[in-house]
């Protein structure tokens, strides 16, 4: 890859294409447990741009511009009370709407009242806070997460700092071929003695590590499906896991039989992402609490108050050896931990040029040829990926599941592929 395209690919800040390509999509701002009505504003980063969460007296949330029109303090550390978030430096007070509703520093007729801090339209939906960052004007309507078809789906988070580009990160997310090797110590293979499959744990009926993977291009993103040969009856049958990328930054991967699985790889800027992990399903589920500690992802205790990670490079991700020599693969507690020490070891913006791309990565590459694309073609004045989809984000899932060698696994992608699992 030519470092233009990796920059096309990689930035976001500014000017940037794909940072106008993510202007044109909802991005999730917080999770909706973080603001409290009349509770600590929340601090948040997208594209390069310092934003402020809160949740006012009645209930409603607004995302503004971090700085204080007045003179630039954070309104961060504002207060929250009475249906407005006072700046602490004069005592200005902004509505959700971006609204001064109290200058007390200015007398009645300043000319000062004229002025709104910067607010954006947000919608909460699927556990988050979502925020238009694009033009005022051509605001789209909001689409449904995959994992909320329903207002009463059991979705539960996971949210952690990536000290990375987004790109990177989303590139392990449509990486199923990683998982094998990685991932084995908690994604082991049904004939490793003792293995038992439990409410965050799950056995892969398959010890192929090599899989056949064949992609299809679509209007919201691609689909594609790693084949491997099962253990049981591989004469007649086939291990499929497909993964869905729903431009431009949302992969569905694939469930286990009590939680389906999703990803978002949000950027903060050029070089930090957030990384979201969303496990839902429509009956079962999993406990939010099960579900973090599975991940090594509790706050407070593996995670920071900014959602940076105790395990991080800078100490090693805390690898345990001795683990290693009993048995553990990687010896990094947590499945994110375990990736995270993947994606950050290939440094800020990864050079993609030293790359060797074989036949396991036929994802990668139809993510960086799309993508790199979709950039070219918004700086043309095009449409950005994904705005024009003929597909409800609802409509699609991720499929695991052994078939018959017969099966086109592109079927696996409809919802009426995840409702046949569901009832089953």
């Amino acid at each position: 890859m030519r470092p233009a395209d990796n920059d096309l690919l990689c930035r976001v800040e500014g000017e940037a294409p794909m940072g106008r390509i993510m202007r044109q999509h909802w991005l999730p701002a917080c999770m909706s447990e973080e603001v409290e009505a009349d509770g600590a504003p929340v601090k948040s980063r997208l594209l390069g741009v310092d934003l402020v969460v809160f949740r006012d007296t009645r209930g409603r949330v607004g995302v503004l511009d971090e700085k204080c029109p007045h003179r630039g303090a954070s309104l961060v550390f504002g207060r929250n009370e009475d249906c407005g978030l006072r700046c602490l430096y004069h005592g200005w007070k902004f509505a959700t709407d971006g609204e001064i509703v109290d200058m007390s520093s200015e007398p009645p007729d300043s000319r000062m009242r004229n002025l709104r801090a910067r607010a954006y339209p947000t919608h909460e939906a699927g556990g988050f806070v979502w925020v238009w960052m694009g033009e005022a004007d051509a605001v789209r309507p909001f689409e449904t997460p995959a994992w909320a078809p329903e207002p009463d789906t059991k979705v539960s988070i996971v949210k952690m700092h990536a000290a990375c580009n987004w790109a990177q990160v989303l590139e392990g997310a449509i990486d199923s071929a990683h998982s094998s090797s990685l991932h084995s110590t908690n994604m082991p293979t049904a004939e490793v003695e003792g293995s038992t499959a439990t409410e965050t744990a799950w056995l892969r009926p398959s010890n192929d590590k090599a899989p056949r993977l064949e992609a299809e291009v679509t209007d919201y993103g691609f689909h594609y499906a790693a084949i491997r040969r099962p253990i049981v009856n591989p004469e007649t049958h086939v291990y499929i896991r497909t993964t869905v990328f729903i431009a431009p930054f949302t992969v569905l991967i694939p469930p286990n039989d009590k939680y389906n699985l999703a990803q978002m790889l949000v950027p903060i800027d050029d070089v930090n992402c957030m990384f979201y992990w969303v496990a839902w399903h429509p009956t079962k589920g999993i406990s939010q609490d099960s579900w973090r500690t599975f991940c090594a992802a509790v706050p407070g205790v593996d995670l920071n108050a900014d959602w940076t990670k105790v395990r991080n490079l800078e100490n090693g991700y805390l690898q345990d050896r001795e683990a290693m020599r009993a048995g553990d693969f990687t010896g990094i507690h947590g499945i994110p931990a375990q990736d995270m020490a993947m994606w950050e070891t290939m440094g800020p913006i990864a050079d993609r040029s030293a790359d060797h791309l074989g036949s396991s990565d036929v994802a990668i590459v139809q993510f960086r040829r799309q993508m790199v694309a979709a950039a070219k073609a918004v700086q043309k004045g095009e449409p950005a990926i994904g705005t024009t989809a003929s597909v409800r984000q609802v409509d699609l899932a991720s499929f695991e599941g052994v078939v018959t060698r017969e099966s086109d696994w592109r079927t696996f992608t409809t919802r009426n592929a995840r409702s046949r699992q569901a009832a089953e």
